[in-house]
């Protein structure tokens, strides 16, 4: 029967996972993160060895939750390669010696971003930033370990991942119907969706499956930043009287990116789905669904909205 070990479970995808992974009723275990020190390997080998777990996921990540995160990074480079880098690598060497096959989640920074088309498994690697940098530092000690598998996602959003949108609308609001975006292409990828990719792969490995390596997972349809902008905008018009009274007004202003962001961060998901039969989904509901949620809270979720005065407007 497989039992599973959690690590960062206070992350987005961590949540979206738990949620599955109860409805589904799948065995697990997840420490606090203040649990994972990488400095003390002993603490976690005795923490997965008293669970003896089928398998290990980390989905720990700096900032997870927070869209700043990227630049956040550069100003907070030492808890950001303790977290990204150093803590894989003691999980990796932990998992290794205790014979505990580990899934990794990593992120799509590893690369430059300078590729016109979609990035794939094989693509050379060249981070532009400390955020980048330390996640490959964590793919390398990952990889030490024999049966690893780590998965790239696509631009992340979701019920416990909307900082971005949240931003757009504010700050929509805020500036009459002027939005700065960056000029950036993104495959967006909601976070239920790669918890559920993950949790279909934790199966097929439970099976016995040699499918070890790196996969790229993310959502159909890769867009522009300015064009994800201006949906958010159009689906939150009909909650939010603010937005619907500039929607003919919207002005977007794009900036060149610059480091550590990228250009391209687009994902070729094709070797997940040969390999797993995972296909990609559809975001655009996805993306209503958590625009929705910010507005009118579903039964379950936990009330919240873009800020006071958004709320307010919601109203």
């Amino acid at each position: 029967m497989m039992r599973l070990f959690l690590a960062g479970t206070n992350s987005p995808t961590g949540k979206d996972l738990i949620e599955i992974l109860r409805r589904r009723k799948i065995r697990f275990m997840a420490p606090p993160d203040k649990l994972f020190d990488p400095n003390n390997r002993n603490a976690i080998a005795k923490m997965l060895t008293d669970y003896g777990p089928s398998q290990m996921i980390n989905l720990t990540d700096f900032i997870s939750g927070n869209h700043s995160a990227l630049k956040r990074a550069e100003s907070a480079s030492e808890r950001c390669l303790k977290v990204n880098a150093e803590l894989p690598a003691s999980l990796a060497e932990v998992c290794s010696d205790l014979s505990v096959p580990m899934l990794h989640l990593s992120t799509a920074y590893v690369f430059e971003g300078d590729k016109r088309l979609a990035y794939n498994e094989n693509d050379e690697t060249n981070p532009r930033g400390i955020y980048g940098a330390s996640a490959l530092r964590g793919e390398q000690a990952v990889r030490q370990h024999p049966s690893h598998l780590i998965i790239r996602p696509g631009w992340l959003f979701g019920k416990w991942k909307r900082g971005l949108i949240k931003s757009w609308i504010r700050t929509a609001i805020k500036n009459q119907g002027v939005v700065q975006v960056t000029k950036r292409r993104l495959s967006p990828t909601f976070t239920g969706d790669l918890a559920s990719a993950i949790v279909a792969i934790a199966q097929q490995i439970d099976c016995g499956a040699n499918v070890w390596g790196t996969y790229h997972y993310s959502g159909l349809e890769s867009r522009e930043e300015i064009e994800i902008a201006e949906l958010v905008l159009k689906y939150a018009a009909n909650f939010d009287e603010s937005i619907y009274e500039l929607l003919d007004t919207l002005q977007f202003i794009e900036r060149e990116s610059r480091a550590p962001e990228i250009l391209n961060s687009t994902l070729s998901s094709k070797k997940i789905f040969d390999t797993f039969g995972i296909k990609q989904k559809s975001w655009l509901g996805k993306l209503q669904e958590v625009v929705k949620r910010l507005y009118v809270p579903k039964v379950g979720y936990a009330k919240s909205s873009v800020d006071s005065k958004a709320g307010a407007h919601a109203a």
